[in-house]
């Protein structure tokens, strides 16, 4: 029995996709996942397809007729999809910007007139790339976006905000801390993955500009903060953006370094250096959700890079060099481009 509310997870099949779609099933809801399987991940999901209130299409957002499919009788909507992170943007730009902006944007504007309760979008907290105060950014802060990824985040929560006020469904923009924990479809190119899993086996650890700052937060609690959302008053969320995470998960690559080797019990050689190519460095204030929703992350980085060392340990992964592109968002389907036209066809 579900309680007649069916969510359609734009990009489920993803790190955090996976999370989402398991809580959201075990909270009674109908759940049905779009997603192209870019990074043919497909296999994460292999286990709730037996569950009746599942169901998936796979397909292209960009592709009006498999949105037709996707949107068919669903209540509420959530966006995950996106070409996730900076180094996929900058190796594909016109597909970033495709799917991240333009078929997104297309995927708002297809939502009006249908009944849909409430559409929660998850941009980032990179959109506040660099600060140039130790203060950490609240969500009236300026945002300086130091990337493609960040860029077509901004552009798209304009377009969402612009909307949100005749609109006939409720938007909410989530701009998240980095994910990281344990999921389905793990990835291993994402700061505390990388770290850990590089010296939780062994390996020699380089680690550029070590004391700039990011915000974290664990694949659950982020699943938890858009399920906070979707079950929220639409007077407290409507055009409203949250940050998602807690201020105690803001961390230089130096304290997170730290936290796994006391795991390691100080074990792992760790070399340091400037000059990276990433220059993000910031800090990020989460008042504004714990105080209006009451939402606090429950998660914290020790504790899990813990349990991430025992997985790995325990030989959970020993798939990931032969798999990196299951692992990692490093490399899409080489029809990546072509698909959402290929697939519109076959309907």
């Amino acid at each position: 029995m579900t309680n007649g509310r069916v969510v359609l997870v734009v990009g489920g099949a993803g790190y955090v996709g996976n999370v989402l779609v398991r809580r959201l099933l075990a909270a009674g809801h109908s759940v049905r996942v779009l997603d192209g399987l870019l990074f043919d991940h497909g296999a994460a999901l292999a286990g709730v397809f037996e569950e009746p209130a599942f169901s998936f299409v796979r397909g292209d957002l960009r592709s009006a007729e498999v949105l037709e499919r996707a949107l068919d009788g669903v209540t509420d909507v959530v966006l995950l999809a996106a070409l996730v992170g900076d180094p996929i943007c900058k190796k594909y730009p016109d597909l970033a910007r495709s799917v991240n902006f333009e078929g997104s944007a297309e995927l708002l504007r297809s939502l009006d007139g249908r009944g849909i309760d409430h559409f929660v979008f998850t941009s980032t907290c990179s959109n506040y790339g660099l600060r140039e105060t130790d203060e950490p950014a609240t969500e009236e802060s300026e945002l300086a976006p130091q990337s493609l990824y960040a860029e077509t985040k901004v552009q798209l929560e304009q377009e969402i905000l612009t909307v949100a006020g005749k609109a006939d469904f409720c938007p909410t923009v989530l701009r998240i801390a980095t994910a990281y924990g344990l999921s389905p479809r793990m990835r291993f190119d994402l700061t505390i993955s990388e770290f850990t899993r590089t010296l939780a086996i062994g390996q020699e650890l380089l680690v550029y500009d070590a004391d700039t700052w990011r915000p974290y937060c664990h694949v659950s609690d982020i699943s938890r903060a858009i399920m906070t959302v979707l079950d929220a008053d639409p007077g407290l969320v409507r055009g409203e953006v949250f940050n998602v995470g807690h201020s105690d998960e803001n961390y230089t690559k130096r304290m997170v370094v730290d936290a796994v080797q006391e795991h390691l019990g100080g074990e792992g050689v760790v070399s340091y250096a400037e000059g990276g190519v990433d220059p993000r460095n910031y800090r990020v204030n989460f008042d504004k959700i714990a105080s209006v929703l009451g939402f606090e992350p429950e998660q914290r980085v020790p504790h899990s890079a813990g349990n991430l060392i025992a997985a790995i340990r325990a030989g959970a992964f020993e798939e990931v060099e032969t798999r990196p592109g299951f692992y990692a968002n490093r490399v899409v389907r080489e029809d990546a481009e072509r698909v959402h036209v290929a697939e519109a066809e076959t309907d």
